[in-house]
């Protein structure tokens, strides 16, 4: 049933990689200039280099620029943040160790879905793949 995709395999990533960069962006924009939103707690530093991340990393998967370096370091990131930000609730507090209950869902996610992107490059529409 799904065969009708299969011509389409090249632009549904190019665009699963575009969409996840420019969501991603938003985060980091958030911390560090209050758009779209105010950020509701105060940036320590760690909350810096998460943002920077965010922001940067983003915007080089959203563009296709250095893609794999990007999305790995955007995957690691969220790693980090759902063990030490969500994962660490079910430590502390027992129940909380599906993704669903303790909110760390997004964070896993994008997790996976920037090492998917590292794993498999750039593809079409990116800078990277136009040099």
């Amino acid at each position: 049933m799904a065969a009708f995709m299969r011509g389409f395999e090249a632009h549904t990533y190019a665009l699963l990689r575009i969409v996840a960069g420019f969501m991603f962006l938003w985060h980091g924009a958030q911390k560090l200039i209050g758009f779209p939103v105010e950020f509701p707690y105060p940036l320590n530093p760690m909350f810096w280099i998460a943002s920077i991340i965010e922001l940067v990393g983003g915007v080089l998967v959203l563009v296709g620029f250095q893609t794999r370096w990007a999305a790995f370091l955007c995957s690691g990131l969220m790693a980090a943040a759902y063990w030490m930000v969500h994962g660490s609730q079910m430590f502390s507090q027992g129940i909380k160790f599906f993704p669903l209950v303790n909110e760390g869902e997004l964070a896993a996610l994008y997790c996976f879905v920037f090492l998917f992107i590292s794993a498999r490059g750039p593809g079409i529409w990116s800078v990277d793949g136009e040099r």
